[in-house]
């Protein structure tokens, strides 16, 4: 047996100073994001007579949740105004019921047509194969604003205005992000599987739909987290086209909302404590499914 001379020392490693300031533009990066949200819930928190005075502080010295309920109408109008408020609220069943529709059509619709626009530009072979995907690049630079007043004009004289078709159908088709993200991820599947099913008498169609999609699980799912949370969020195109409160979806009912100051200034409270609970669902989304959402990003990036 031998032992190990007193004056033995094992070296020490070097101090990792590269980890440690990765760390730190990480932690700085984390406070960077999350501190809006805190703003957002201290403001959805704070007395509209307190907003100005606790403007300087990071939390209410009183917090009360007067805000939430005047929002989700649960006071009266008079007891809305007496809180500061200016009466009005957010029909939050009817506007979340129009945006989860919204949504859940266009994550649908996005998903599946987008995977077989990238299955074809992946697996199958046709004329103009590659002009047709470079065409669909060079569309990712073309901002979506141009693109309104043509949308607006064929959803118009469809008569589909103030209805869930119209606002759905500019977004329910593909996006040239969609296919390219989903086509990098299926160059990437082995082909013998394909084959072997091509050999047993499979056409393109089946395999796509029995072999492909099934190994794509992961992708897909995070191509429609993405797809959720730009349509959870948007605004412009559902604010041209729902003109009835039937039909508002949360971010346009929040717009009515502050657009309702009868005392002049926003209601800078509610519009917080509204946004804050519209923001939920994709918090928790997030939460739950952010590291699959990562981990496909990098995945895709590196093919």
């Amino acid at each position: 047996m031998t032992t190990v001379p007193r004056s033995y020392h094992r070296p020490r490693k070097p101090f990792p100073l590269g980890r440690l300031l990765a760390w730190l533009a990480l932690a700085l990066i984390l406070i960077i994001s999350v501190f809006p949200i805190l703003i957002v819930l201290k403001t959805a928190l704070t007395s509209n007579r307190d907003l100005f005075t606790e403007a300087a502080r990071l939390w209410p010295s009183d917090p009360t949740l007067v805000n939430f309920q005047r929002v989700l109408g649960l006071l009266s109008t008079e007891q809305a105004q007496a809180a500061g408020g200016s009466g009005s609220a957010v029909n939050f069943l009817s506007a979340l019921k129009n945006s989860a529709i919204f949504t859940l059509l266009i994550v649908v619709g996005q998903t599946f047509f987008s995977a077989m626009a990238a299955y074809a530009f992946a697996r199958l072979k046709f004329p103009g194969r590659d002009v047709i995907f470079t065409l669909f690049l060079i569309a990712m630079m073309i901002p979506g604003i141009v693109l309104f007043i043509p949308n607006f004009i064929t959803v118009r004289n469809l008569g589909w205005l103030n209805t869930i078709p119209g606002m759905v159908a500019p977004f329910i088709l593909m996006t040239p992000f969609a296919v390219f993200f989903l086509r990098q991820f299926f160059l990437s599947l082995p082909r013998e599987t394909e084959e072997a099913a091509f050999l047993d008498g499979a056409g393109p169609f089946t395999i796509f739909w029995r072999i492909t999609l099934p190994m794509s699980q992961g992708p897909l799912a995070t191509l429609a987290i993405l797809t959720t949370i730009g349509m959870w969020n948007e605004f412009f195109w559902p604010f041209l086209i729902a003109k009835d409160e039937a039909s508002f979806t949360l971010p346009v009912a929040l717009q009515v909302f502050k657009s309702q100051t009868p005392q002049g200034v926003p209601d800078w409270t509610g519009l917080m404590a509204g946004t804050f609970i519209t923001a939920i669902p994709v918090f928790l989304m997030l939460i739950i499914l952010g590291r699959r959402v990562v981990e496909s990003l990098a995945f895709s990036g590196t093919k």
